[in-house]
This record gives structure tokens, C-alpha cells and sequence, in this order.
């Protein structure tokens, strides 16, 4: 791995902690920065949402994370881009729906002007830790 790429990686990582941190504080602001203005990400119930429906989603308080726990987190970097595969063990609220399980996510950041940002993701509610 080159050195960029283990800069990128290192980067990365700490967005990611951004990011997890940002969403278990319903910190809107900070999603802001790390989301980027096109994003499309595909939630567990096959509803495609964009930046501006996440970012209400928080700031109304109808998404409200209690616990959230990362595991089997997997980077590819390719070039200026980055794909997150992981494992969240989440609890909260999404609207009336309880958020109690295991889910697959997949992140794709994308670094523009110094700063990476989330280009598009996926969240998928799995059985258990695979």
C-alpha cells in the first residue's frame, strides 16, 4: 500500500468515526460536511433518501440513535474514492419504527477539495454478525 493510500485509509477511518459520532448526536451540521449535496443512499426499507431527507430526518428528530457499534469494517480505496463495508449493531428510532439489530452498510466516500465527502451508501437489516 502506498503512502497515499494509507493516508487516505487513515482518513477514512477517522470520517467514518465523524460520521457514526455525527448520527448518534443528530449533529445535522456535521452531516452536512461529511454528506455530499447529489447523495443517494438506499435504507432498509428500499427507500432511496437524499442529503436534504437525511439531514431533516435528524434535525426533526424523527432519527434518533441511541447505541451504535461498528464491526467487520472493510476499506477499498480506489484512487480518490473509498468503499466502506461494515456491520452496525444499532439502537433507536426511525419515525414510529425501532432501530434494534444488525445492519450492513455500505458507504461511498469520494474526496473533493481536500475533504471526503459521502457520494452514496446503502443500509441493509441482516440476521446477525456476517
Amino acid at each position: 500500500m502506498s503512502n497515499v493510500q494509507l493516508k487516505h485509509k487513515s482518513e477514512i477511518l477517522k470520517a467514518e468515526e465523524e460520521i457514526l459520532q455525527a448520527m448518534k448526536n443528530a449533529d445535522v451540521s456535521k452531516l452536512s460536511i461529511l454528506l455530499h449535496d447529489d447523495l443517494l443512499f438506499s435504507i432498509p426499507n428500499g427507500q432511496t433518501i437524499t442529503k436534504a431527507m437525511d439531514l431533516e430526518t435528524y434535525s426533526s428528530g424523527n432519527m434518533k440513535i441511541r447505541d451504535i457499534k461498528v464491526s467487520n469494517q472493510d476499506i477499498r480505496h480506489i484512487e480518490d474514492t473509498a468503499v466502506v463495508s461494515m456491520n452496525l449493531e444499532m439502537k433507536g428510532s426511525y419515525f414510529d419504527y425501532v432501530i434494534d439489530g444488525m445492519y450492513k452498510v455500505i458507504r461511498v466516500w469520494k474526496l473533493m477539495d481536500s475533504q471526503w465527502k459521502v457520494i452514496a451508501g446503502s443500509s441493509t437489516q441482516i440476521e446477525e454478525n456476517i
